[in-house]
């Protein structure tokens, strides 16, 4: 079983690498895109930087779940059993779908108003759903705060693991 675990860990550790260099590689490409945007016709820029926008927020999402896995699975080892870890796990991730759906909703719209706007309905669906999931995660968070007092150990243990990223 502790190899398995291992394997595990090792896993994770891979997977938040990957996100890592996929974080790097977006960047670039952000960077990339929204230098060419520089000295050109001022509409074609416009696009450029909202594509860049897009690009960089999609790399600080990569960005952020390689930070999650990490600390989650790789540092703190947790096991997601508890509902205080399961609350904490979640929002964490929910946080950054959110952030990102929003994002790109809005690039979706400002892109939709100036180059095909029988789009903008699409891109307004983007951001309504980040608000369908920010209200479903804002009631998950309600209901598992119940579950939570039936079990205060469990908030006593999930503080115990936030020392090890204070290390």
């Amino acid at each position: 079983m502790k190899l398995l675990k291992g394997f595990f860990a090792f896993a994770h550790g891979l997977l938040a690498v990957l996100f890592v260099l996929i974080s790097i590689l977006l960047t670039w490409l952000g960077i990339h895109t929204g230098w060419q945007g520089v000295g050109v016709d001022p509409s074609e820029g416009a696009e450029q930087a909202i594509e860049a926008i897009g690009l960089l927020a999609i790399a600080v999402v990569s960005l952020q779940i390689a930070q999650t896995i990490t600390e989650e699975e790789v540092v703190r080892d947790a096991h997601i059993s508890a509902p205080t870890r399961v609350r904490r796990y979640l929002s964490r991730f929910m946080v950054v779908v959110v952030v990102a759906l929003s994002i790109e909703g809005l690039v979706g719209i400002f892109k939709a108003l100036h180059e095909e706007p029988e789009l903008l309905p699409h891109a307004a669906a983007v951001l309504v759903s980040a608000g369908l999931l920010l209200a479903g995660w804002g009631v998950f968070i309600r209901f598992n705060k119940e579950a939570e007092l039936l079990e205060p150990e469990a908030m006593k243990d999930a503080k115990s693991e936030d020392v090890k990223l204070e290390e």
